[in-house]
């Protein structure tokens, strides 16, 4: 994973929730982190990591604060710490 991977991952477990993350930065990460990811229906997009699935919003600007706490919450359930896997 490289530094800007790194850095957009953190920031996504920032506190306070940042509100300066692209979703296509996040999507990037998913990437890396060996997830699957497929267009959906709506501008939505669907994510499997680890045995997990979510499905998110593919806003074409910065993720809204409860979008960040989502995706956070997603990492956190398919066993992603950044702090552990990934330090800066």
């Amino acid at each position: 994973m490289n530094h800007k991977h790194r850095k957009t991952l953190h920031a996504l477990f920032a506190h306070p929730v940042s509100a300066n993350i692209s979703s296509r930065a996040v999507e990037s990460v998913f990437k890396e982190l060996g997830g699957e990811i497929e267009q959906r229906h709506g501008g939505r997009l669907g994510v499997r990591l680890n045995g997990h699935f979510a499905e998110f919003s593919h806003d074409t600007h910065s993720l809204e604060p409860a979008h960040v706490r989502k995706m956070r919450k997603f990492l956190e359930d398919a066993g992603v710490d950044p702090e552990r896997d990934y330090p800066l």
